[in-house]
């Protein structure tokens, strides 16, 4: 297992998911990380849009951060689920993605995320977190 907390403070290379979708952390601290993600061609669907699972996935990945900046090096988490609902198409460019951890349990977490890309929400993504 990677731990978060050392690819946050650049110890450590960041998973495989991070560098394939290109993913940058900006920050994460107390349950809130903030990314940046690279979007090319790769990532666009018929409609020349970015398609959804990649804007969930970039999120999904922004939101491990938040998990990551609080947990303790010897816990997990794993994704209970995950939604999302889209407000606006994403272009090729950059987006941004901020998380924040909007509850804390002793086993669980819900997590909420938003992607922006031009000071514009793209979409809005909820996810409720196992510790494990």
């Amino acid at each position: 297992m990677i731990d978060l907390k050392r690819v946050i403070d650049g110890e450590v290379e960041p998973p495989a998911c991070d560098k394939t979708l290109g993913i940058q952390v900006k920050s994460a601290n107390a349950g809130e990380a903030v990314c940046s993600w690279k979007v090319d061609e790769r990532f666009l669907n018929g409609h020349k849009v970015v398609m959804g699972g990649f804007i969930t996935s970039a999120a999904d990945i922004t939101m491990a951060y938040s998990m990551g900046s609080i947990l303790d090096r010897n816990q997990g988490f794993a994704s209970i689920n995950l939604q999302t609902t889209f407000l606006r198409p994403l272009q090729i460019g950059t987006a941004m993605i901020e998380s924040t951890i909007v509850k804390k349990g002793r086993k669980t977490c819900y997590v909420e995320a938003s992607v922006f890309q031009n000071g514009q929400h793209v979409a809005k993504i909820t996810s409720s977190i196992m510790i494990l």
